[in-house]
This record gives structure tokens, C-alpha cells and sequence, in this order.
């Protein structure tokens, strides 16, 4: 496999990077859904008063649970890709993530930006700030780190390439 010279980033790097930032996103699901209340209001708006028990199930706990299973994945992508089937799949997952945050991230800010939606939707202007601002961004970071550790992955070596 050709390595260009002139990339010296650490092989893995961008593997455990997506896994803190997926870990750090599951950590304040799971403050939300024990009642922690700081940033949910600005970012899921009357739910985040009235706390219905689905939105507590899957909203919270759901997508907390999700965000450990990106970690993992982001985990994987920072070692030796396994051989076959199985490191296709995860470095398929890793861009479909990827794909997935980006997407997110962008359609949403686009949909606020052109107000697209128009007063068919119930945001506030503190949802509105904060969503452009934190939320949409913090999505499309996610999706390059995810995207960069996918490119990424495989190329750290294992312990029988080291052979000189």
C-alpha cells in the first residue's frame, strides 16, 4: 500500500479522535437522560421541559447508547484493520457514519439558514442561534473526524509488518 511521505500524522490518530468525540456526545446523552438539563433546552426545545418518556428512551438513552457503539468504531479505526470481510465492514461503517453526521449537519443548518421549513416549525430564536452555532457544526466535525479516520484506517501497522 503506497504511504505519501509528506502525511505524518500518527497512523490511528484520527481513529481516537472520533471515538472521544463520540464518547463525549454519549456522556452528555446520558447526563440529559438522568435530568441534567444544561444546553437540552436550546437544542430539543419544549421536549426538553416536558421530557415525554419516549423522548427520554430514545432521544436520550437511544441515541447515548449509539454514540458508545460510534466509539467503539472509532476505536477500531485507530488500530490494524482486520483482514477480509470484517475490516471492509468497519471501514464501510466508518464512512457511512460519516456520511450520516455530514448530512445532518449540513442539510439542517441549510434548512435554517434559507428557513426552508418556514413557520411550519416551532423553533425559537435561542434554538435557531444555538443549532447554527454549536449543534450543526459540532455534527459536521464529527463527520470528517469519522471520514478522516476511515481514510485513515488500516495503515497503522501491525506487529508482523514491522519487519524490516
Amino acid at each position: 500500500m503506497y504511504e505519501d511521505p509528506r502525511d505524518k500524522t500518527t497512523p490511528g490518530l484520527w481513529g481516537r479522535i472520533a471515538c472521544a468525540w463520540a464518547v463525549a456526545f454519549a456522556v452528555l446523552h446520558f447526563y440529559w437522560a438522568l435530568g441534567g438539563s444544561w444546553g437540552l433546552s436550546v437544542s430539543a426545545g419544549p421536549l426538553a421541559e416536558e421530557r415525554p418518556g419516549w423522548f427520554v428512551a430514545v432521544g436520550l438513552w437511544g441515541v447515548g447508547l449509539l454514540c458508545l457503539v460510534g466509539g467503539v468504531l472509532g476505536w477500531l479505526l485507530a488500530g490494524p484493520l482486520p483482514r477480509g470481510l470484517a475490516g471492509r465492514v468497519v471501514k464501510a461503517l466508518g464512512w457511512c457514519v460519516c456520511a450520516v453526521l455530514l448530512v445532518r449537519g449540513i442539510a439542517v443548518e441549510v434548512l435554517l439558514l434559507t428557513d426552508a421549513a418556514g413557520s411550519g416549525i416551532d423553533v425559537s430564536p435561542e434554538q435557531r442561534l444555538w443549532t447554527l452555532l454549536l449543534w450543526n457544526p459540532w455534527f459536521m466535525v464529527g463527520g470528517l473526524v469519522f471520514g478522516l479516520a476511515a481514510r485513515r484506517s488500516g495503515r497503522a501497522e501491525s506487529p508482523s509488518s514491522s519487519v524490516a
